[in-house]
């Protein structure tokens, strides 16, 4: 069921997003996993590509990849972090209303992790690494995530460390 939605845009397209509740996967093409990583300090890892847009650690999944594979193979590639425990806090739901991608439903399942710092070792387009806590996390701008969805996802993480 879906108790948030809005419109935003992205690279010159319109998108309606939408929160999902973690028990009902959403319709929509599989686009991969992404969650706010935390570490034993409750300190929340950000990466980026340039050093100034950051972005929380996610990505789309390989072949036939589950939602919990493809979160810790990409938190490991992006983050140089291990998952040690996570929890499904829902799914965003993004249809492209108007743009060259019109009619796309894309669906990425949205985490709270556990992490374990690895030795800063970028392989992958990830350049950059830093930790900031929650309220910093949420008072901030994340790569394209809209500000009302990045303060419910920080609410979700908070409510499931409980």
């Amino acid at each position: 069921m879906t108790d948030e939605r809005a419109l935003f845009e992205m690279y010159g397209q319109w998108w309606s997003v939408s929160w999902h509740a973690a028990e009902v996967e959403p319709s929509g093409t599989r686009h991969g996993s992404a969650a706010i990583c935390l570490t034993a300090e409750r300190e929340a890892v950000l990466v980026s590509e340039d050093g100034a847009v950051w972005d929380l650690p996610g990505g789309r999944p390989e072949g036939d990849e589950g939602w919990r594979a493809t979160l810790d193979r990409e938190v490991r590639e992006e983050a140089c972090a291990v998952v040690e425990d996570a929890v499904l806090l829902g799914f965003s739901r993004g249809e492209c209303v108007d743009g060259t991608q019109a009619g796309t439903v894309l669906v990425r399942s949205l985490w709270r992790a556990s992490v374990r710092l690895l030795p800063w070792e970028p392989q992958h387009e990830i350049r950059a690494r830093r930790l900031v806590g929650l309220d910093e996390l949420a008072r901030g701008s994340v790569g394209g995530v809209p500000d009302w969805f990045l303060e419910r996802w920080v609410r979700e993480a908070r409510a499931a460390g409980r």
